[in-house]
């Protein structure tokens, strides 16, 4: 990480743990918001006016938090109004790395090498993590954001007229139970397979594996008595939160993370939902399966001998892979 603007030490997954050895995950530390007139959002200061050509994202394919947020940018048609860069899949001793490997781009904005350069363009002093997505100001030439479920937030709302407002990925009437479903989600399953994955003892370890498939099993059970999404016949800003999970849990997560009591495609309705959402127009072109196996297994600490497995079937995701606007 760094510290008061210096890279400190080679990456490690474990940013923090609990009295019990649980994962803890860093909290996001450039919460601005964009918005229409450029007032301040629900957090941070003001001054980020909506304008097309401004803001540029930085993502990884491999993460499902940075995922959330191009697939915002695709349902809400934001192509044409913010650029954006990838990083490659593996994890490098200094963390995100802009490269040559398909799919991937160098920083022609900035010029950096590494994420964390860009951190410290935004804040010379920085201390934390350099993680994605970061929403970057052109114009300022700071981070905006670094907080996926903000940029998801203001992917759908910030940006006005510049956005296609036919789709509403947080309406006003299900806010509450949005927020609500959010927050039991996030803690148990989307942060649920990290806590499982980077736990440092046996005991974290089996209460995160059973949070994950208490949370699997009940998801389950709702969407056979629902759907054809979690609110009904639209899709929500969790619906995307879920399925960013749902798409990576049997290429990575149910053996690197040792999340291995059942498959996704073991759950019927889980899969059958998960490829309802892939088809929604845009989102198969977020998703690069390649990517997300070969980032996941470059994890040193869970993987020293980096060998990608070839396995397992995928169907309808096998072939899936990013294409480049």
């Amino acid at each position: 990480m760094l510290v008061d603007g210096k890279w400190t030490a080679d990456w490690h997954p474990v940013q923090a743990t609990d009295k019990k050895g649980g994962f803890v995950r860093q909290i996001s530390g450039f919460r601005n918001w964009v918005t229409p007139d450029g007032s301040a959002g629900p957090t941070g200061e003001g001054g980020f006016n909506a304008e097309p050509g401004r803001y540029h994202l930085y993502v990884a394919l491999i993460c499902p938090w940075a995922s959330r947020t191009l697939i915002g940018r695709k349902l809400k048609k934001l192509e044409d109004v913010i650029s954006v860069s990838v990083v490659e899949p593996f994890l490098s001793d200094e963390g995100w790395k802009f490269g040559d490997y398909p799919g991937s781009d160098h920083d022609t904005l900035n010029g950096v090498t590494y994420m964390h350069q860009l951190y410290t363009r935004a804040d010379p002093h920085y201390t934390g993590r350099a993680t994605v997505p970061v929403l970057w100001d052109k114009k300022t030439k700071t981070i905006v954001n670094n907080e996926s479920a903000d940029i998801l937030r203001m992917l759908n709302s910030g940006f006005g007229d510049l956005a296609d407002n036919t789709l509403d990925l947080y309406p006003a009437n299900l806010r509450s139970q949005i927020d609500a479903l959010n927050d039991y989600i996030y803690p148990r399953l989307n942060n649920g397979v990290y806590r499982t994955g980077f736990a440092t003892t046996q005991i974290a370890y089996e209460e995160a594996f059973a949070d994950v498939f208490a949370t699997l099993d009940e998801l389950e059970a709702r969407l056979a008595s629902s759907g054809p999404f979690l609110f009904g016949d639209v899709p929500t800003e969790t619906d995307i939160r879920l399925f960013v999970t749902l798409v990576r849990f049997d290429a990575a997560y149910f053996g690197l993370f040792k999340c291995n009591r059942r498959r996704i495609a073991d759950y019927p309705d889980l899969q059958a939902y998960m490829m309802r959402v892939l088809d929604i127009p845009g989102v198969r072109s977020t998703v690069s399966i390649d990517h997300i196996k070969r980032g996941y297994y470059s994890v040193k600490a869970l993987n020293p001998t980096q060998i990608v497995p070839v396995g397992p079937d995928l169907p309808g995701l096998d072939d899936v892979n990013l294409s480049k606007d």
